[in-house]
């Protein structure tokens, strides 16, 4: 079956052919699926360009800007209707490169979840400054801490899911919708046993556009590790007691 590669976008006409380009150059067979929201500045109607010419480009296109998290799992249900397995997921800006794809299905041979990892062996940041290294670092020391989670890279979006394990989740009930959405994936995921692993890569800052994450991210992912480990710990008390 051919792998997905899901693509959520909004206002990435700069970086989204070159990528779709580079994905489709690699030796693997992809169908790769743009979720744009009502990008203003075209992109949605750059990708059904490229569509026209290649029947392994769909573009997915939203009414608004949803969310995240919504477009991932827009994206996903869209990947079952294709039969595809693995299904992946990546940034639009080149911060996630496409060169690391293979590695990453690659790791499906060992693992049911497969992490594009900043934070594990080989893994590194380039162009990101000292500010937002120190605020992602952090952000995934409270996930790891407060959640039991056993990835380095917690708020990585550049994924290889096998397509079972997707299934196995009630997307609808999914409560988080921007980039917290990553967080609570990984959660459920690790809760139902699935095993989670790592490749590294280099993380490279977007060159062109414009950056989604902002202050107002940060409160809902900071809410979501909060909320979550309330379900943890009110799920699992007897867990709990052991070890203390």
């Amino acid at each position: 079956m051919p792998a997905a590669i899901i693509i959520p976008t909004y206002n990435e006409s700069d970086n989204i052919e070159r990528l779709i380009t580079a994905i489709l150059a690699l030796p693997l067979e992809a169908q790769v699926i743009v979720v744009d929201d009502n990008s203003p500045d075209g992109t949605g109607a750059r990708v059904d360009a490229l569509a026209t010419r290649d029947a392994r480009v769909v573009c997915v296109h939203r009414p608004a800007k949803l969310g995240l998290g919504t477009a991932h799992i827009a994206g996903m249900r869209h990947a079952f209707t294709l039969n595809a397995d693995p299904i992946l997921t990546m940034d639009a800006d080149f911060s996630h490169h496409p060169r690391y794809i293979p590695n990453l299905i690659a790791g499906l041979e060992r693992h049911d979840v497969v992490i594009g990892s900043r934070y594990t062996a080989g893994g590194g940041m380039e162009g990101r400054d000292a500010k937002l290294r120190v605020v992602s670092w952090g952000a995934n020391l409270f996930a790891r801490t407060m959640l039991g989670l056993k990835a380095t890279d917690c708020t990585a979006g550049f994924r290889a899911y096998r397509r079972a394990v997707l299934e196995s989740i009630d997307l609808d009930s999914v409560f988080s919708n921007g980039y917290s959405f990553l967080i609570e994936m990984l959660f459920l995921c690790q809760a139902r046993g699935w095993r989670v692993g790592e490749v590294p890569i280099i993380y490279q800052d977007r060159r062109a556009g414009t950056s989604k994450i902002s202050r107002t991210e940060i409160y809902k992912a900071t809410y979501t590790v909060l909320r979550l480990t309330w379900r943890r710990l009110r799920l699992a008390p007897s867990a709990l007691r052991r070890s203390v």
